[in-house]
């Protein structure tokens, strides 16, 4: 069984960093893409940042210059960097992973940002 577990999430002030991370039970390499999606309250869920296997990535464009996507194929993790958060970066993290036609979510980790 596929499962992604997510931890990293927390209250931040304006400014500050997180760095969110990803475990995969099994290889990340054998997964076509693994990403990091949001969602706020009353929102619907958004692509935020997404590796693929080959390593290119994409970002959503609020973000851009102030997260990063990264992987330790050692310890199948994935991770999301994000510096200079800001409020509206507040919402429900979930990692994401697509393998062999089947979409993948962990359980969501929460990050507030607020002074």
């Amino acid at each position: 069984q596929v499962q992604l577990a997510e931890s990293g999430g927390g209250l931040v002030q304006p400014g500050g960093s997180l760095r969110l991370s990803c475990v995969a039970s099994l290889s990340i390499f054998s997964f076509e893409s693994m990403g990091w999606y949001r969602q706020a309250p009353g929102k619907e869920r958004e692509l935020v940042a997404a590796m693929s296997s080959g390593g290119s990535t994409n970002y959503k464009d609020s973000v851009k210059g102030r997260f990063t996507i990264s992987r330790s194929n050692a310890k199948d993790t994935v991770y999301l960097q994000m510096n200079s958060l800001k409020p509206e970066d507040t919402a429900v993290y979930y990692c994401n992973g697509w393998r062999n036609n089947n979409n993948y979510w962990g359980q969501g980790t929460q990050v507030t940002v607020s002074s």
